[in-house]
């Protein structure tokens, strides 16, 4: 069994951060949280079997954290081709063998495929989707493996890491994506990973028995059957599905870390929370620079207030990720053209307690949590989720809050188009003092006045 050098009582581990931001890659594929820790700690036990080298193993570890972070790119895409809540069709698939044709296949495209149209409307499209499997598997795992690559370099892992998360859906016979490799052109971590994630969902719905029994059907196929026959060996170890299925699954995959526990230095934290941000905004077109605008604003206004500099690093991480919570709402909502339903504004509600469910489970991002948490809350008490009032809300929760709603106002929704600046600080206005902060408002103000300055003045210069 795996286990790590731990680093000093004061440094921040970077298996802590990603593991617990992991959960929200787990909603974007609509996935129950705690999928990827669980297929972590079956991925390494697997490598355990194995016996692969320590260094491989800490590659490994990293990459089935973080093994879905591409997988918000196609999520706008999805919802367009089946034309309803992609979360809820990326949730079925883990359980279709979709290289072949099946009946259970066709349930799936029925239950899927534009729920509340006629049923020759719902036939036509899944004819169009059956028609062109190969090039919407191609765009839909292309862009998300691609993605999930380029987040691993961004945080700083090892290239081996990106390059098993580009792999993670390759298959064992050439007919996986995005590359078709064969084989052992397909990096052994992926290789892993991919029976990782299908003994986890599995397991996690029914049984270890059935979870087996699945990855068995598809050796050869799906699978490296070496790999495969490792996955057996863990049917009985009724230890590790104990401690899959424990509440304290993320405590054991942080004892699971490889060798020295790498730590989460402030740069590092930095480019975490940058890339996280990209994931977020990626969702959405309508969001594609959503979160570092909040966090551009944000710093701008805390800056412009003259608070420490640790408390400005503070309010643009806790803007980068304000809306990770947001990953748990479908397309079908965020893209909805009209106006929500109850059911759908109950469920668009709840994005900012996910966010806070979220970053307070990594040590010392307790304040940040809650600061993220709260920028759809309001100073009268009329916001959500927890409807603070004034004295609950600290100076770096107003700037949020006063961010999100600048950012919101000037950019293109389903509903409209984005508003020009007088006109957002005009509606911002009417918010100001019982909603939004007079102070923060101001210094936004402030602050883009003297970029408009600035940016006057650059000109001129250039000019002349």
């Amino acid at each position: 069994m795996f286990t790590h050098t731990d680093l000093s009582p004061d440094t921040i581990r970077l298996s802590d951060v990603i593991s617990a931001l992991s959960v929200a890659l787990d909603l974007t594929e609509g996935q129950p949280m705690g999928h990827a820790i669980r297929s972590c700690i079956l991925g390494m036990r697997i490598a355990d079997e194995l016996q692969l080298p320590p260094e491989q193993c800490s590659d490994l570890y990293y990459a089935l954290l973080l093994k879905d972070s591409g997988c918000s790119t196609n999520a706008a895409r999805m919802c367009q081709i089946m034309g309803a809540d992609e979360l809820a069709a990326k949730r079925e698939v883990k359980f279709e063998d979709w290289t072949k044709a099946s009946v259970s296949g066709l349930r799936y495209l029925l239950r899927n495929v534009l729920p509340g149209a006629s049923f020759p409307r719902r036939v036509w499209r899944i004819l169009q989707i059956g028609l062109e499997q190969r090039a919407n598997n191609a765009e839909l795992i292309g862009t998300r493996c691609e993605r999930g690559a380029q987040i691993a370099r961004q945080i700083g892992l090892s290239e081996a890491t990106a390059k098993a998360i580009h792999s993670l859906d390759e298959h064992w016979n050439g007919c996986g994506y995005p590359q078709s490799l064969r084989g052992e052109e397909i990096s052994l971590l992926a290789r892993i990973m991919n029976v990782s994630q299908t003994l986890e969902v599995f397991a996690h719905r029914f049984a270890p028995r059935e979870a087996v029994k699945a990855v068995v059907e598809r050796s050869g196929r799906w699978f490296d059957p070496e790999i495969v026959c490792a996955a057996q060996a863990l049917e009985q170890d009724h230890d590790l599905w104990e401690r899959i299925e424990s509440p304290d699954a993320r405590d054991h995959v942080l004892v699971m870390e490889p060798g020295i526990a790498l730590p989460a230095s402030p740069e590092r934290i930095d480019s975490i929370c940058q890339a996280f941000a990209q994931v977020i905004d990626a969702k959405s077109p309508y969001t594609f620079h959503h979160s570092v605008g909040v966090a551009e604003a944000a710093t701008a206004i805390a800056e412009q207030m003259c608070l420490a500099p640790a408390t400005c690093t503070l309010v643009r991480r806790a803007a980068l990720l304000h809306d990770i919570g947001k990953l748990s709402v479908s397309n079908a909502i965020l893209e909805k053209p009209g106006k929500l339903t109850p059911e759908e504004w109950t469920i668009m509600r709840m994005h900012p307690a996910y966010t806070r469910t979220i970053l307070r489970n990594i040590r010392g991002f307790d304040q940040l949590a809650y600061i993220a948490a709260a920028h759809h809350e309001r100073l009268d008490g009329t916001g959500y989720p927890e409807g603070l009032t004034a004295e609950s809300m600290s100076i770096p929760a107003r700037i949020i809050a006063v961010a999100d709603v600048y950012q919101a106002l000037t950019e293109k929704r389903p509903y409209r188009e984005s508003l020009p600046l007088d006109v957002v600080f005009e509606m911002m206005d009417r918010d100001v003092p019982h909603r939004l902060d007079p102070e923060c408002l101001r210094a936004l103000k402030q602050s883009k006045a003297r970029m408009q300055r600035e940016a006057e003045a650059l000109s001129q210069s250039a000019g002349a």
